[in-house]
């Protein structure tokens, strides 16, 4: 069992980003770590998970005789789809995200700059695949939008910043940062808040990214 001085896993990451969805939101899941998050949604919640490829209503992900290779969620992997679901076209799907229609977005992030610029289809790398997808829809549509990501690269480089350096997905569109050492929420003006903490105190925490931080 994990003590609270022990970074999150992806999985308790998940629950924690499920845990703040407020009930009968629309939400989408972006690709990669987000998607766990369908998976410990209570069934009671009245949540609606949309996808950007066409299903509203998706359920937990596929696994054993439950994996159908024609319904997936938007980055291909088997997915479910709960009683009252409906399937419809990608440009619909769009529409939907573009529209002001989803309560929330779950995205995952290169980096996140202290204001809530978001920065997750590209590195600027000259050998990197750019991935742009709906990120870009989602990140402006989408009425608040929470990013799951490590909280430092695997070269220990902090993804939380000052500014980014990547090019950017939105500005000043993020809402809530979940890191596997801390919550943070953005301020309209001031200071990232820090929501809680695992396994690193906000001083540490402060003096590791390089931001200043408060309660």
């Amino acid at each position: 069992m994990r003590t609270p001085d022990q970074p999150r896993t992806p999985a308790e990451l998940a629950a924690a980003v499920a845990r703040d969805i407020p009930p009968d939101s629309y939400v989408n899941l972006g690709i990669g770590r987000p998607t766990l998050v369908a998976d410990h949604l209570p069934p009671n919640s009245g949540v609606v998970l949309h996808t950007e490829n066409g299903l509203l209503h998706m359920g937990p992900a596929a696994t054993g005789l439950d994996v159908d290779p024609d319904l997936t969620n938007a980055g291909k992997q088997p997915v479910t789809a709960l009683p009252g679901a409906s399937y419809f076209h990608q440009a619909d799907s769009f529409a939907m995200m573009r529209g002001g229609h989803l309560d929330v977005a779950v995205l995952g992030a290169f980096q996140v700059s202290a204001s809530g610029d978001l920065a997750n289809w590209h590195t600027g790398a000259a050998d990197a695949i750019p991935g742009v997808g709906g990120a870009m829809d989602l990140a402006v549509g989408a009425k608040r939008v929470f990013v799951m990501m490590p909280l430092f690269a695997k070269d220990g480089a902090p993804k939380l910043v000052p500014a980014c350096t990547y090019p950017l997905t939105g500005v000043g569109c993020v809402d809530r940062i979940y890191t596997d050492l801390a919550t943070f929420e953005v301020a309209v003006d001031g200071p990232l808040r820090v929501l809680d903490t695992f396994g690193a105190s906000v001083e540490e925490l402060s003096e590791r990214i390089g931001l200043p931080l408060t309660r």
